[in-house]
């Protein structure tokens, strides 16, 4: 439509313009055919010289139309210059279709009537402002008529260009209206110069215009140099513009930022970027010359025939492709040399854009799935321990304090059985099961959770809040016997029907009196108590709670009695011979004066202490008081041997023999009159660092003792592997021998044993009479207990055991470690 319009304008104003009145001058040696002529070269060499650009998706052609306007004004009669429009810019479009680049008869029209149109306007504002400049020399008001009327030309030609380009590929014709007249702007002025120039010269002497063409020929390649100059910095702006747009953190805003910079930095018809995703699909994003990016699921792209006005790039990174790249453009316009380099260039760049995507969508998906993960058990998908934990007391702390909460936590009774009969995955089914369960059965704001293994936690928050104080504590047993009976119904796994019984431990304690650590700690206790009386649910009981912050007060306040010298004291106890009543021993037991809690047994501490970091202070403790003492029985003339009890882990430790030989050599004892007491269960373990322990106090002459002798779990065998001095008969055998046939033969047998292989035996808690008249029939050697002493102040003891020397002393024989056979 837009071409019929133009065109019918054309025709017209060639109709009119060829009717005007004509007044050659009287001695125009051409003629009018000549001029007309002359007129028609002009105006299609004009068209013949021109620069072209791509712009708003399409070529626009920028020509010498200006300067062969201005000369045609000189040579013809204005109204005949429509009429030379169209056949001279007819004939040349023409030729170009034909023997350049193909161009349909309707686009020549469309051109031809467009440019004869603006020319006709150009003439009729040229002459309403001044007598056109037919065969005469040019006058300023001639001039300046001129050069509005080239302005007119300008202004005619860039709109209709800029409409045809708007309507053809639906783009706003700001973009092409202002592309046109950028890049006319600098040889528009050049051609209403080189305009007059010609004018000019023809009448000072036409001879002149033999010196044009070189001067023509340097302007058109500096015409040329700038617009390629400028294009290129425009075009590598919007490079660098359109690549800095790739940097989005998702495949749909690399895509789109993609699309949207190769349409306008290649003036695109239509741009497709394929992306392959990482299951495999193909998602394709296009965009038209309108701006518009649309996105949907496409197949993989077939490999066809190149289209000669795309290009189409595999998107590649490393190798690896990621998508694809097509860019279509203009037919009037096909990709040139420098355009296929620069699409090569941002494919790249779009190729890294959507691979750095697609690397920071898996690392999103991976912090995720570690973020989950970090705080979900794997098998159940319920929180784990330490989630747990943080949202606990999170939960507690947004509660007012002292409102009643209660922690449920419970243990699959059998599970063990379960994963050992049918398998672990019957025991990952056994615990979904279990957690599907308790998750039906918790409420809103409760806070459910596997602990590990097969313990699951449930923290009630909604406890109801009554008078009644009792009321908390009979909600959450409610609760607990719900989900045990709930628990409890039958099910299948690995198709083998079954019941989940479980023990639950139920504690209920104010908001802000304690945290969730503490809460998991007594509700465990309660647990245990369930385990161990029988029942599926067990409240917590402080009084039974042995391992209550208590214990962590009692060994800080060890650590401060070690520093001193008046708490932890020694009570002594002698072994004696059965035979002499002389003494073949002493037993050094630990005791605590306690500032505040007053004495305490080793039954009160030694656990704690076991199970410390301050095990091996405490033991260099014992050792080097025991040692004190026994240097004072030998500067009292006294030779008798003290034994210590050494812990297992002690023996763990490489550095004992070491610490032991220091002390020895300090209070200056013999090796011979230290006895270390170890527990059957210690010598039996195979750990290589125990050899090497125990082998290095023997190297040295510390004589070893083991200690509750026939409480262990194995054969004697240990005995062959580290020797010892002395077996300890335990007092539950002592206590038990004149009862119990089975008690007699062990104590019989041990004293066998020890004869045997030359062993001393002592026999341990001889409280009566009777049992030690039974050692003596059994052979038994030694024994200690209330019966003979009680244990004694370190003060005292010296004095008992030279009466007891003294007493024994025509009847005593050496001991063996002093060598006796």
């Amino acid at each position: 439509m837009l071409t019929a319009a133009v065109a019918t304008t054309a025709l017209v104003a060639v109709v009119v313009g060829l009717t005007l009145p004509v007044r050659l001058p009287a001695d125009d040696p051409l003629g009018g055919p000549a001029r007309f002529g002359l007129a028609v070269a002009v105006l299609a060499v004009a068209q013949l010289a021109r620069l072209r650009f791509r712009a708003a998706a399409g070529m626009v052609s920028i020509t010498w139309g200006e300067a062969a306007l201005v000369v045609c004004l000189y040579l013809a009669p204005p109204g005949w210059l429509p009429a030379a429009t169209l056949v001279g810019v007819g004939l040349a479009w023409t030729g170009l279709s034909v023997f350049g680049e193909r161009q349909p008869v309707l686009e020549v029209v469309r051109i031809a009537a467009s440019l004869t149109a603006a020319t006709a306007l150009a003439v009729v504002v040229t002459t309403a402002l001044g007598q056109p400049l037919l065969a005469t020399a040019p006058t300023p008001p001639a001039a300046a008529a001129v050069v509005a009327g080239a302005v007119t030309y300008l202004l005619v030609t860039a709109w209709l260009g800029g409409v045809t380009l708007s309507l053809r590929h639906g783009i706003p014709l700001g973009r092409p209206l202002l592309a046109a007249l950028h890049g006319k702007l600098n040889m528009f002025v050049g051609n209403v110069v080189v305009g007059l120039v010609v004018v000019a010269l023809v009448e000072i002497d036409p001879r002149w215009l033999l010196l044009l063409p070189p001067p023509l020929w340097l302007l058109q390649q500096t015409y040329r140099h700038r617009l390629r100059a400028d294009r290129e910095r425009r075009t590598w702006r919007a490079f660098a513009e359109a690549t800095a747009a790739l940097n989005q953190l998702d495949e749909r805003g690399v895509a789109t930022a993609a699309v949207s910079g190769a349409l306008t930095l290649f003036d695109a018809e239509l741009v497709d970027v394929e992306v392959i995703r990482g299951d495999g699909r193909w998602r394709r994003y296009r965009g038209d010359a309108g701006g518009q990016v649309v996105d949907r699921e496409t197949t993989p792209p077939a490999d066809t025939e190149p289209d000669p006005h795309e290009i189409v790039r595999p998107l590649t990174v490393s190798g690896t492709q990621v998508g694809r790249l097509r860019i279509r453009f203009p037919h009037a316009a096909p990709p040139s040399g420098r355009e296929r380099d620069a699409v090569a260039a941002y494919s790249d760049a779009v190729a890294a854009a959507l691979h750095d995507a697609a690397t920071h969508r898996e690392l999103r998906l991976v912090t995720a799935r570690s973020s989950y993960e970090a705080v979900h058990d794997p098998v159940t998908g319920l929180v784990n321990r330490a989630a747990m934990l943080g949202r606990g007391d999170e939960a507690l702390r947004q509660l007012a304090h002292n409102h009643p909460v209660a922690l449920l936590l419970l243990d699959i009774d059998q599970f063990k059985e379960v994963n050992d009969t049918l398998g672990h995955a019957a025991g990952d089914q056994l615990l979904r099961l279990t957690a599907s369960r308790l998750t039906a059965l918790a409420r809103p704001g409760d806070l459910l959770a596997r602990l590990g293994g097969d313990e699951f936690a449930l923290l009630l928050t909604s406890v109801p809040v009554v008078d009644d104080r009792a009321a908390p504590m009979a909600y959450a047993l409610r609760q607990a016997r719900e989900i045990a009976e709930r628990l409890a119904v039958p099910t299948e796994v690995a198709g083998v029907r079954m019941s989940v019984e479980v023990s639950v431990g139920v504690v209920v304690a104010g908001a802000g009196t304690a945290d969730l650590t503490e809460l998991l700690r007594r509700a465990d206790i309660a647990m245990y108590q369930a385990k161990e009386g029988g029942g599926s649910v067990a409240t917590y009981d402080s009084s039974r709670d042995a391992a209550s912050t208590d214990q962590l007060a009692l060994l800080a306040e060890l650590r401060e009695a070690l520093k001193t010298d008046d708490q932890l004291v020694l009570a002594l106890q002698p072994a004696v011979d059965l035979a002499t009543g002389a003494p073949t021993g002493v037993e050094a037991l630990i005791r605590w004066r306690h500032p505040r809690r007053g004495w305490l047994g080793p039954a009160d501490f030694i656990r704690p202490v076991e199970n410390s970091e301050q095990l091996g202070a405490f033991t260099r403790y014992v050792v080097d008081k025991a040692l004190g003492v026994a240097a004072g029985w030998a500067r009292q003339g006294l030779t008798v041997p003290i034994s210590v009890n050494l812990s297992a882990r002690s023996l763990l430790d490489p550095r004992l023999p070491g610490e032991i030989a220091e002390a020895l050599r300090r209070h200056q004892v013999p090796a011979h009159r230290l006895v270390l007491e170890i527990t059957e269960t210690v010598v039996m373990s195979e750990l290589e660092v125990i050899d090497q322990v125990l082998t290095a106090l023997r190297s040295m002459g510390v004589q070893l003792a083991v200690d509750d002798f026939g409480t262990g779990f194995s054969s004697l065998t240990f005995l062959t592997r580290v020797p010892v001095d002395e077996l300890k008969v335990d007092r539950s055998f002592v206590i038990r021998m004149a009862d119990s046939p089975e008690a007699a033969a062990i104590v019989r047998t041990t004293v066998g044993l020890a004869h045997e292989l030359g062993l001393r035996v002592v026999a341990e808690g001889v409280e009566t009479a009777a049992q030690r008249a039974a050692l003596a029939e059994l052979g038994c050697t030694a024994a200690q207990g209330y019966h003979f002493f009680k244990p004694m102040p370190a003060d005292k003891i010296g004095a008992v055991l030279g009466s007891l020397l003294d007493e024994a002393r025509p009847n005593v024989f050496p001991l063996r470690a002093d060598g006796a056979s």
